[in-house]
């Protein structure tokens, strides 16, 4: 007999080689019904396979992201056996679950997969789904592994093969199709029942330029229609607010292929944008006393490689610039941090002088593949809203805390209200990845875990998703149309202290090895511009839009009224524009309610007269004849009930 401790911390006893499944069953036939994977002393595993120790479970269902990571992989091998079928001879790279779905790396040979395959592929994966085809899972040697492989003639599978250890190599098999891989995957093909292949893309072998471009095919997969077709209604809305689609109807942000693949240029909206942010935030961190600082965008080579993210980095950074001076070697800024080290190190601290907290809006650079590109979400030059807190030990937990605190104000005046905090630990089976101490990435991990408990936290765990350097808190945020995003992140650094040489004289008067927090609740100011644009659909709350409203005169006789009203708003702080066109005041209209501006304000003969505006509201119509002071109040009062006036 085994004991089996569930969730809520009741313990059962069950036969040695109990199922997963079959403890669902125990508990109600609904749980497993619904059930798509378990949790077995925190390690995801297919339902069927026997459990023969004791263990804390979790049966995993399409609410858990376990669940649909379980469902989706599970159907990238359903889409691998439809494609064996449809294009026989066809070979596979990799197939992972996504964020959203899966994907399946391939290369059909000679032959060419296109859009118009898809519906074909779709129907023979619907037609597999109704077997039930069971996912069988089985050990195998590495040099059965490679013969199987080497005899198909899939180079793909012998390297992914040639670089795992023999023993830990499985194949899994459903209907006629085996392909390598580790798991875990659903019982069978049945729960499968919606199926949207959705794009074609070109992708590099292993991500490598040198290596042979294969056919990218994604898809998404759902226990139900009705979730496939709410997930395609969300695609539309998501078109429709595409930041890259939206950034240039607004005018915020454009890209230049002379200037550089990955690097954006500011328009001065979104110029006028990005600054009210960064206002935002310094306002807030002055109040929380940070210290501003700037670094160059440069630093010598060895600087890096003291901090190792030239080891962990250098591969994917921009290469060295070489100068007349012979051995001399600066790198593009990666980060900012190392920079901040040396600015500590620039005098000897006391143990009064900390926290020692110093921010900027610190621009980094890093040779991004040009395939994944994307945006403003993706990109090669972009600018962290970076601190760095220097703390003796005991000052660490509430530094942490007063961080998260920050964050969360931030997400509040944003309406960014659905978020969760992921907790992110080591891999505890690859530490190789890691630099430090074990006893220093248990003090800081440590940190990390009471911090987001003391503050209420909502959390997950994500063992190996931290930095090389330190354990981290990083903010999933959903957005206005349910899409999940990672904003914001805190982390904790025992290791680079170590590395610079990093002290402050203690009360003992001896030195001592600060601790260091890396934050940055924007993340980076070109992809939270991004996710904002996204959110709001370009309608940005009124504090921050870029032009708060616009004066409409109804014909050329009162655009010196327009003139006159547009210098009273901007005199008390009203950014407002005047659009004069000839053109009717009908389209006038029109246009500017497409360029999302809040308040449109129309004058002709009677405003003139009576020194009033006819206030329009974007998207909701007309809000009646006031003032100018009038206006100018409603504005600030706006603006005031959307920042809390807190600030």
């Amino acid at each position: 007999m085994i004991k089996i401790t569930l969730p809520d911390g009741t313990a059962k006893d069950f036969k040695k080689g109990t199922t997963g499944l079959e403890i669902a069953q125990s508990i109600s036939q609904r749980l497993a019904d619904e059930a798509l994977a378990v949790g077995v002393n925190g390690k995801v595993c297919d339902l069927m396979r026997p459990i023969d120790e004791d263990a804390n479970i979790t049966i995993y269902k399409w609410e858990n992201e376990e669940g649909k990571r379980t469902f989706w992989h599970s159907s990238s091998h359903l889409m691998a056996a439809a494609l064996e079928t449809v294009f026989p001879g066809i070979k596979f790279g990799i197939g992972p679950s996504i964020e959203h779905g899966f994907y399946y790396d391939v290369d059909a040979g000679d032959r060419v997969v296109t859009e118009a395959d898809l519906k074909k592929i779709e129907d023979k994966m619907m037609e597999l789904a109704r077997q039930k085809q069971t996912f069988v899972r089985r050990d195998v040697s590495k040099d059965e592994a490679l013969k199987v492989y080497s005899t198909k003639g899939d180079e793909y599978k012998v390297e992914l093969i040639s670089d795992l250890q023999d023993g830990t190599i499985t194949f899994y098999t459903n209907g006629n199709f085996t392909d390598l891989c580790r798991g875990p995957h659903l019982p069978d093909t049945g729960q499968i029942k919606a199926i949207k292949l959705t794009a074609i893309a070109g992708a590099y072998w292993r991500g490598n330029e040198k290596n042979k471009m294969m056919t990218r095919i994604y898809g998404i997969t759902f226990p139900k229609k009705k979730l496939l077709d709410e997930y395609l209604a969300m695609l539309e809305e998501a078109k429709k607010r595409d930041h890259r689609k939206v950034g240039k109807e607004l005018e915020l942000f454009t890209f230049s292929q002379k200037v550089g693949q990955g690097l954006p240029l500011w328009l001065p909206k979104g110029t006028a944008l990005r600054e009210r942010l960064e206002t935002f935030l310094r306002k807030l961190q002055k109040k929380s006393g940070y210290l501003q600082v700037m670094t160059p965008h440069i630093g010598q080579k060895e600087l890096y490689v003291t901090s190792g993210h030239y080891a962990k980095y250098g591969a994917d950074s921009f290469q060295p610039i070489k100068t007349p001076q012979e051995g001399e070697e600066f790198l593009l800024k990666p980060m900012n941090c190392p920079h901040h080290c040396e600015i500590y190190k620039s005098k000897l601290r006391s143990y009064r002088d900390l926290p020692l907290r110093l921010a900027e809006f610190g621009t980094v650079y890093r040779y991004e593949q040009s395939g994944e590109l994307h945006g403003l979400t993706r990109v090669r030059g972009f600018t962290q809203d970076d601190a760095h807190i220097f703390c003796r030990p005991d000052q660490l937990k509430e530094e942490f805390c007063k961080v998260i605190d920050i964050v969360l104000y931030i997400f509040k005046i944003l309406k960014f209200e659905d978020y969760t905090a992921q907790i992110s630990l080591r891999d505890p089976e690859n530490r190789e990845k890691y630099i430090g101490t074990d006893e220093n990435w248990e003090k800081a991990e440590r940190a990390i875990i009471e911090a987001a408990e003391e503050k209420g936290l909502a959390t997950i765990v994500e063992k190996g998703e931290a930095a090389f350097y330190g354990p981290k808190l990083d903010f999933m945020v959903k957005d206005a149309i349910g899409r999940k995003w990672q904003l914001g992140t805190i982390q904790v650094d025992y290791n680079l202290p170590e590395r610079f040489e990093l002290e402050y004289i203690g009360a003992d008067d001896k030195r001592h090895r600060p601790v260091m927090i890396h934050r940055a609740p924007f993340g980076s100011m070109e992809r939270f511009v991004a996710v904002l644009i996204e959110h709001t659909g370009g309608k940005f709350p009124v504090w921050l839009i870029p032009e708060q409203a616009v004066v409409l005169p109804v014909s050329e006789k009162y655009n010196e009224y327009a003139r006159k009203v547009a210098g009273r708003l901007e005199d008390r702080e009203v950014r407002c524009t005047v659009d004069d066109r000839n053109e009717t005041i009908g389209k006038r209209i029109r246009e500017n309610e497409l360029k999302k501006i809040p308040y449109l304000l129309v004058v002709g003969e009677k405003e003139e007269q009576a020194d009033t505006l006819a206030v329009r509201r974007q998207g909701e119509g007309d809000r009646g004849t006031l003032t100018v002071d009038e206006f100018i109040d409603l504005i600030q009062s706006e603006v005031k009930r959307e920042t809390d006036d807190n600030q």
